[in-house]
């Protein structure tokens, strides 16, 4: 059973609806830009994101690679989501934007993202 959930940013200018299973899986990882953002990934299929406002209010920063493509709210700065260099086919959503429905049980790990070649092979699969 999937159950329906809504987050966005810090202002509301942007927000989204996942679907995602009773118990989801989040990492925490100590690459160099989710270390500083405290970021906590819940990777959710492209099927199961959906944009329901503020297209036009996120903008788009890349660094090293270039294949991840993080967006940020520009009226609040808050990055809510966006495509991981991990799996490029799916959205990271951000637990702390998110508001779950009662009873989903969220288990933590953690990924060597500053190690992210050595230990990719860990998490190519973790989809909830």
């Amino acid at each position: 059973m999937r159950l329906e959930c809504e987050g966005g940013c810090h202002c509301g200018a942007v927000r989204f609806r996942i679907s995602v299973p009773q118990t989801v899986h989040v990492r925490a990882c100590n690459c160099s830009i989710c270390r500083m953002t405290g970021y906590l990934h819940l990777t959710v299929a492209r099927e199961d994101f959906q944009l329901l406002a503020g297209e036009d209010q996120l903008r788009e920063y890349r660094f090293n690679t270039g294949v991840a493509r993080h967006v940020f709210c520009t009226r609040c700065g808050i990055k809510s989501f966006y495509v991981p260099r991990s799996h490029p086919d799916a959205y990271s959503v951000h637990l702390a934007c998110v508001t779950l429905p009662e009873g989903v049980v969220v288990e933590h790990g953690e990924f060597d993202g500053a190690n992210w070649e050595a230990h990719i092979g860990e998490i190519r699969d973790t989809v909830n």
